[in-house]
């Protein structure tokens, strides 16, 4: 049985897309909104079972990890959050790179030889690496119409991914990898599936304009965090608000909180783009994880925000 287990934002989606595209395979989907992140656990496996894992902090599923290794499970592991110490086992084959101007989609266009670049850039867009996403792109001579639509399209399918649960999401992932699949380019995508891409942007603009209008809640020269209300735009625009922020203000570090299902807040964190660090180590210390540049905390109680706050405007005083 082959498993592909995948983060269902943008960057896993088109990572996965490109192996596919690459290596022709069926295989079971196990993917979820984008803070499902603790996905091993959820497959079920035996020895000689084949497992993709893309775009996952190993740190964050080590023990599922453990097991299936010790079932004689074989497992390809693809990532660029935090991993902590990696497992030296035979059946484990790892490809993690942690620099902060790198992806998932990034990492998988060069383990399969630059030849569905398009997809890379596109999940590097949405992973808001518009550098990184702008320079693997000058090997593909595109006009900058044509770079466009890739940002686009790229923001949109990560845009989908954030929501507390499949119900806030306009697609869920594994829907709108299976609508993705066998696309060699992006643009023939979005040239046969008008509708479906319509429906991602239209969604997508409505959100960032009702978030547009809220004001920060505490403000430094270096920090803003924002509280959203509690509704289902609300929930999905967090991450890609976060983003456009981000691009908004580089010397600034951003918070978007806003109310999860276990009665508390989840956060989403964006470094400065001029200093991409310490976004994983803050929200680390709430129990949350992610990347240099990008972090999220799952859940933190009411009482605790004033404590994240804190943190927060030392962390980037």
């Amino acid at each position: 049985m082959n498993i592909d287990v995948f983060n269902g934002d943008a960057d896993g989606i088109c990572a996965l897309l490109q192996l596919r595209l690459a290596y022709p395979l069926a295989s079971t989907l196990i993917t979820g909104v984008k803070r499902d992140i603790d996905l091993l656990n959820r497959v079920s496996a035996e020895a000689g079972d084949q497992v993709v894992v893309l775009d996952l902090s190993l740190d964050k599923n080590r023990l599922p990890l453990a097991e299936l290794l010790n079932k004689s499970v074989s497992i390809f592991y693809m990532d660029h959050h935090y991993a902590g110490e990696i497992p030296i086992h035979p059946g484990l084959t790892s490809l993690i790179n942690t620099d902060a101007n790198v992806c998932t989609s990034l990492l998988m266009d060069v383990y399969i030889k630059q030849r569905f670049t398009e997809w890379a850039v596109t999940g590097a867009f949405g992973d808001n690496l518009d550098t990184a996403a702008r320079e693997t792109a000058k090997s593909l001579n595109l006009t900058a119409q044509e770079l466009l639509q890739l940002k686009q399209l790229g923001i949109c399918i990560n845009y989908n991914a954030y929501g507390m649960c499949i119900d806030d999401l306009y697609f869920a992932p594994d829907e709108l990898y299976r609508l993705l699949d066998g696309y060699i380019s992006p643009f023939d995508f979005i040239r046969d599936k008008t509708e479906v891409c319509q429906q991602l942007i239209n969604g997508y603009n409505e959100d960032m304009d009702l978030a547009g209008k809220v004001k920060a809640e505490y403000k430094t020269d270096s920090t803003a965090v924002y509280i959203l209300p509690d509704e289902k735009w609300a929930r999905r625009v967090a991450g890609v608000w976060g983003n456009q922020l981000a691009n908004q203000y580089p010397d600034r570090a951003h918070a978007i909180v806003s109310n999860n299902r276990q009665g508390g807040y989840q956060i989403s964190v964006r470094a400065p783009l001029d200093n991409k660090v310490g976004a994983d180590e803050l929200c680390a210390l709430f129990s949350g994880g992610g990347r240099k540049a990008a972090a999220g905390i799952n859940h933190i109680p009411y009482q605790q925000l004033t404590n994240f706050v804190a943190a927060f405007q030392i962390q980037y005083k």
